[in-house]
């Protein structure tokens, strides 16, 4: 067999395509098949080119009247208590907007007002919907659901709250955080109520925020809390590659301006570390790593963080994913050959102490291309040690408990 890598193209050189027109010649992996683009996917990629991101457009038509007075209200207070002083807080709300990077001003063309990023974080609903009918927000509480009750809690579009960004934030973070523990803790005579899980669960709900494409056909911002843990979901595929998002250091949101509007009120930590920040938080709780998964079918990306005791930090359970007491390295030492062991190693360490697998984080922990890291799970499946779970585009591995 011969395998040749063919590693993800930077997001400036996207689309990678053949012929003379993106259009016609683009084509996606999706697992195992080629797939030709849809127009709106090759739209994405052109638009993911722009430095300044997707949030600086003007919105034709969009003003002043379509800002709810109500949310921008609420927002510059919070502004005001965290910024005292600023010198934006002596601004109009047009002028204060500016600043932020919700209107803008187009001298060359002639042309001003809200950008998308000013009209989806402070916009009045219906005009949203209007310019954004593809979009929805959608925060569902599954942490005590039954076979009858599908959910405790839900937020979504009901005609009773401006669905705009700023709104849906404010009110899904608390329901998020409400059960976290918060250990007592005094800094000097104050009571420090925030801790790094907290910090690390509203990071991952900023970045649903920035990263996603608003653009796509069509999209949802989907919020669930579990008893054991979250799932972020945001439409858009991923600018950067796995490895360099897992490293940090290095930021490409599609909404810068949100971006700022979200920091500048406390919310967001600085470019490029906000992803390590949530890794260390699950890491210094001893949870299983935290998750991010790319759906090039359904143009999404997911983080899943849960709140379960990684199991290579515990105590060794001798009956579990043992065979005849012995552990998982000392089994594979001899079915597998040295070769082959010496690259699946990166592979075997994390079974260790994780109970399933997925194609990419394979891909990931070895270095090695998608269908490289497929090979080594289907030689493990061979082994008895990992059984697929899940369709074709959405397989995961788990480990066989003996």
């Amino acid at each position: 067999m011969i395998v040749i890598k063919v590693p993800r193209a930077d997001y400036k050189l996207r689309p990678v395509y053949v012929g003379e027109n993106p259009y016609k010649g683009t084509y996606k992996r999706n697992n195992e098949g080629d797939y030709h683009a849809t127009n709106y996917e090759v739209d994405g990629m052109i638009r993911d080119k722009n430095p300044d991101g997707n949030d600086g457009m003007i919105l034709e038509y969009y003003t002043m009247e379509d800002i709810d007075k109500e949310t921008l209200r609420k927002y510059r207070q919070i502004f005001e208590i965290r910024n005292d002083g600023h010198v934006w807080n002596s601004l109009d709300d047009q002028s204060f907007l500016e600043k932020l990077g919700g209107y803008r001003k187009d001298r060359r063309e002639e042309k001003e007002g809200l950008t998308l990023a000013g009209l989806m974080m402070f916009g009045d609903g219906l005009a949203i919907r209007d310019e954004f009918d593809n979009v929805f927000m959608d925060y569902r509480d599954e942490s005590e659901v039954t076979p009858e009750i599908r959910w405790n809690d839900r937020i979504t579009y009901d005609g009773t709250w401006e669905n705009n960004l700023f709104n849906f934030f404010t009110k899904v973070t608390p329901k998020l955080t409400a059960d976290l523990k918060k250990p007592f803790k005094l800094e000097g005579m104050q009571r420090i109520d925030e801790t790094p899980v907290h910090k690390a669960v509203r990071e991952a709900f900023v970045n649903l925020t920035i990263h996603a494409d608003y653009l796509m056909d069509a999209g949802t911002l989907k919020v669930i809390k579990r008893a054991d843990g979250f799932e972020f979901t945001n439409p858009g595929i991923l600018k950067l590659p796995l490895e360099e998002i897992y490293q940090g250091g290095n930021s490409k949101p599609r909404n810068p301006r949100m971006q700022t509007m979200l920091r500048m009120i406390g919310f967001g930590d600085n470019a490029g570390s906000g992803f390590p920040a949530i890794l260390a938080a699950w890491k210094e709780e001893g949870w299983i790593e935290p998750e991010l998964k790319e759906d090039t079918r359904l143009n999404q990306v997911t983080l899943t963080l849960k709140m379960i005791a990684n199991e290579k930090e515990m105590k060794e359970d001798k009956n579990f994913n043992q065979k005849n007491e012995r552990s998982l390295k000392e089994v594979l030492k001899e079915v597998l050959i040295a070769k082959e062991y010496e690259k699946m190693f990166p592979i075997i360490e994390y079974l260790e102490g994780n109970s399933a697998i997925t194609t990419q984080t394979a891909e990931r922990l070895t270095g090695r291309s998608s269908a490289t890291a497929w090979r080594y799970l289907k030689k493990l499946v061979e082994a008895g040690i990992i059984e697929p779970d899940g369709n074709t585009n959405n397989v995961e591995y788990r480990k066989i408990v003996n």
